[in-house]
């Protein structure tokens, strides 16, 4: 009798044990789902260093550098957000700026002429956005009417990785980023027995070498600048690759902007041989004597390198 006794006292707590274990991993699981919120994203702009920086849990902070308001704009400062995602936007001057310059626009459509670029991100400040530039080479300096302008390409990237709603942070110093997550150590052994065998990575990609295209002009050149463009190797390399660059531009563009942007690099041609003959003047029959010689092509070095620059970034 004791031994049945003992036996159905046991056989019932199991059964309000097993029957307990359900919730209990129920309610774990539960906790765990609660403690566990969807990645969160914020933007900082550091007015000391003009760059944003996009923050986003589960990975390392992304750095662009930015346009920040000239001198004399009042810059806003503190906490803000996303309020408004444009694609292509159409740029409308303020009053301030009409005031300012009444010889503004009512207003630029999108296209290459329009100073809020492809991208814009309305913030919570009135006429404050993040927005792409019509003007690269702004980005980085004390540049703009109050916004924050970006490079083309950097823009594109934010506009994609940020939702509407995302804080934004503007602050003068320098931007307090996390510190990097420590790796998180597993045994070798353990390593091995559930790791793939590692697939090898691709060969690392090769650019394509430069396109050289030589000067037409070449042939009958009589200026002594332009002949010394035309003999000497590395300037004539260097005046080739900036003429090779212009070419794949043009043959990107649609027919209809063709003709103008042809005219706009023969008229960007005829600057560049301007500035060429005031800053490394050689009198006629004077490029002969070495040092006369030497002095312009480093000044012609410079100045086709610099073109070439130019080239790269159009």
């Amino acid at each position: 009798m004791r031994h049945l006794v003992s036996t159905a006292t046991l056989a019932i707590a199991l059964a309000l044990v097993s029957s307990g274990a359900p919730r209990a991993q129920e309610g774990a699981a539960a906790a765990i789902a609660a403690a566990d919120p969807p990645p969160a994203r914020q933007i900082v702009i550091s007015l000391t260093e003009r760059r944003l920086h996009l923050l986003e849990e589960g990975r390392p902070p992304r750095s662009f550098p930015v346009a920040i308001g000239r001198p004399g704009v009042a810059i806003p400062l503190g906490d803000s957000q996303v309020l408004r995602k444009r694609r292509n936007p159409t740029w409308r001057p303020t009053a301030n700026q009409r005031r300012e310059n009444p010889a503004l626009p009512a207003s630029v459509p999108p296209g290459p002429s329009n100073p809020l670029g492809r991208f814009a991100l309305d913030l919570g400040w009135t006429a404050i956005a993040i927005h792409g530039t019509n003007e690269p080479d702004s980005v980085g300096r004390r540049a703009s009417g109050g916004c924050f302008r970006m490079l083309p390409a950097d823009i594109a990237t934010l506009f994609d990785a940020v939702p509407v709603g995302t804080p934004v942070r503007v602050v003068s110093g320098p931007a307090v980023l996390p510190p990097p997550q420590p790796a998180v150590a597993v045994a070798a052994s353990v390593v091995a027995a559930v790791s793939p065998p590692p697939i090898p990575a691709p060969p690392p990609k090769v650019a394509p070498p430069l396109p050289i295209v030589p000067d037409p002009r070449c042939a009958t050149a009589g200026a002594p600048l332009r002949r010394m463009i035309c003999t000497v190797p590395d300037l004539a390399a260097l005046d080739g690759r900036a003429r090779g660059l212009h070419q794949r531009h043009l043959a990107a563009l649609p027919a209809e902007r063709r003709d103008a942007a042809v005219y706009a690099l023969l008229q960007e041609e005829r600057r560049f041989d301007d500035r060429i003959t005031a800053r490394c003047w050689v009198r006629r029959g004077m490029e002969e004597d070495p040092a006369v010689a030497a002095a312009a092509e480093a000044c012609l070095r410079d100045a086709l390198s610099a073109r070439l620059e130019e080239a790269k970034r159009r």
